[in-house]
């Protein structure tokens, strides 16, 4: 196998066609009202809504944009704003900085200097928010998480990987972005540096010490059994980013799976006790 950006190229109307009956068949099959998802202004997100609205219209489409002082940033909202109108998709404002100046102050052990804590307690708090919406409006929560950053971790733990369903979880950032252009996501959104935005200035290849076109094919060789020695000799890479890849994909597994139970009996909830989502009651 050649690790080349070709292996990466997907169909774009194909796999749109996809991703949009899912959607439509789950809010069938769950007979929710809709779909609500956080919108901020990236390109997952913004796609992610895109893809809701053409699977089953923007009224049935809510989008919450939910800003905060620190972190505050004008041109994601109007780009969130802007999907918006082009989509026809319904959005409610939510600035979540009360919210979270409360929190700060109900926790006795509060550190304001644990960056990692705090940030996560945003992403928490934007899910609560959804999971509001959805409980008062009989909606269906739908996260914007791509592979490339579900594979590796990068996300909060029940944050903002939070959800009923992840329509594009299993493209990679770079498809993403080739599915965005299909669907008209403009083109600033779509270049713009991906951010988390859970503190000031944090951009998401920054943070991970490599950009999405050679992660996506670090994870796409691991995702094919390669060899860390074979990926880092192809993309002309040094072995020990490739293997600090893999150590992170690896170690992110308890993020990507239920929470672990011992197997006691005939059938363990969430290991071989499942049932659809449209079985009769």
């Amino acid at each position: 196998m050649q690790l080349t950006p070709s292996v990466l190229q997907i169909d774009p109307e194909e796999t749109k066609q996809k991703i949009t009956r899912f959607i439509r068949d789950y809010v069938t099959k769950t007979k929710a009202k809709g779909v609500v998802l956080g919108m901020s202004g990236g390109i997952d997100s913004s796609t992610n809504a895109a893809l809701t609205t053409l699977a089953i219209g923007g009224q049935k489409t809510h989008g919450l944009i939910m800003p905060e002082k620190e972190t505050l940033n004008k041109t994601d909202i109007s780009h969130a704003q802007q999907v918006a109108r082009k989509f026809n998709i319904k959005t409610t404002s939510i600035d979540i900085t009360n919210i979270l100046n409360a929190f700060y102050k109900s926790i006795p052990a509060f550190e304001r200097s644990n960056r990692k804590a705090k940030g996560n307690i945003k992403a928490r708090i934007r899910m609560i928010l959804l999971y509001y919406y959805a409980n008062s409006k009989n909606l269906i929560v739908s996260a914007s998480s791509d592979k490339s950053e579900t594979m590796i971790g990068y996300y909060t733990k029940h944050g903002d990987i939070a959800a009923d369903l992840a329509p594009q979880q299993d493209l990679y950032k770079t498809q993403i972005r080739q599915l965005a252009t299909h669907i008209g996501i403009p083109q600033a959104i779509i270049r713009k540096p991906s951010t988390p935005a859970l503190w000031p200035n944090q951009t998401a290849e920054r943070e991970l010490g490599i950009e999405y076109g050679k992660l996506d094919l670090i994870l796409y060789g691991l995702e094919n059994f390669m060899e860390t020695e074979q990926i880092a000799k192809q993309l002309a890479l040094p072995l020990k980013t490739v293997e600090t890849v893999r150590k992170r994909w690896l170690g992110a597994e308890h993020k990507r799976r239920m929470p672990l139970t011992v197997k006691l009996a005939f059938r363990t909830v969430g290991k071989d006790f499942r049932l659809p989502y449209d079985a009769e009651e």
